[in-house]
């Protein structure tokens, strides 16, 4: 079986749902478009909007402690920067995220959803040229970094733990099929070809309890990161990779190791 890409998707809002894609144009240098640009700070987060640092992800509301998140279902357009958040089914809010006001509109819903007052709200950070990625600390390069996870590894996972795992509870930016499972975890520092892009691979992908959240039913109902050193020694499911050609990347698009 040759090794392609399986899927396709980025996180505007850090937290919030995935946004599958069937393209996207990769640039060197720079991260998957559109990806961890906003994030939910939380009120003491130390978010400076004039002199921005990367923060830890314990500073923003995410799923690894807000585990509701998951029953959002929630879109950004990528031209207005428009966030859109349905409840099964039924639009409950709609803000620009580029606007003062809607920023503040969106800090009320969260601070209603998670009864956070008199002083707790959370701010809507932007990032600007920055990303609100779980490595982003750690440096530049690495804010940019793009996740990158085989399903192979997630079936072998689900395969020793008797259960399916929906690999969407690792939220990559792109999925592939067609590689021995784990395989990915010993090439760290090889590039790897995807359609007209070049990669090269760089670290592997520690997971933590956000893993355990099912993301259709937002339900805490598993132990990935426990089940992964059970069965393999390690907590890593995935790995992060920089841009060093770029091009569009498609569903399909050929994936050759070099």
């Amino acid at each position: 079986m040759s090794t392609k890409v399986s899927g396709l998707f980025h996180y505007p809002v850090k937290g919030l749902s995935a946004q599958a894609l069937s393209s996207v144009r990769l640039v060197p240098g720079e991260g998957f478009p559109l990806d961890r640009v906003y994030g939910l700070a939380r009120h003491d987060s130390g978010y400076d909007p004039v002199d921005y640092k990367p923060l830890p992800k314990t500073r923003f509301i995410v799923l690894v402690k807000e585990e509701r998140l998951a029953a959002l279902s929630t879109f950004v357009d990528r031209d207005t920067r428009r966030l859109e958040i349905r409840v099964q089914g039924q639009l409950v809010l709609q803000e620009e995220l580029e606007t003062e006001v809607g920023r503040s509109n969106v800090s009320r819903f969260f601070s209603n959803m998670f009864d956070l007052n008199g002083g707790q709200e959370p701010v809507v950070a932007v990032g600007g040229e920055n990303r609100f990625t779980d490595i982003s600390v750690h440096s530049k390069a690495m804010m940019n970094a793009i996740s990158l996870v085989n399903l192979n590894s997630v079936r072998d996972l689900g395969a020793r733990t008797n259960a399916e795992i929906d690999p969407l509870r690792f939220r990559a930016n792109l999925y592939f099929d067609g590689l021995d499972a784990f395989q990915e975890l010993e090439m760290l520092g090889r590039e790897i070809q995807v359609g007209p892009a070049r990669l090269r691979i760089f670290r592997r992908t520690r997971r933590c309890a956000a893993t355990d959240v099912d993301p259709v039913t937002a339900e805490r109902n598993m132990a990935i990161p426990r089940s992964l050193m059970q069965h393999f020694g390690h907590a890593d499911m995935g790995v992060y990779a920089e841009v060093l050609e770029g091009g569009v990347v498609e569903i399909g698009s050929p994936i050759s190791i070099g």
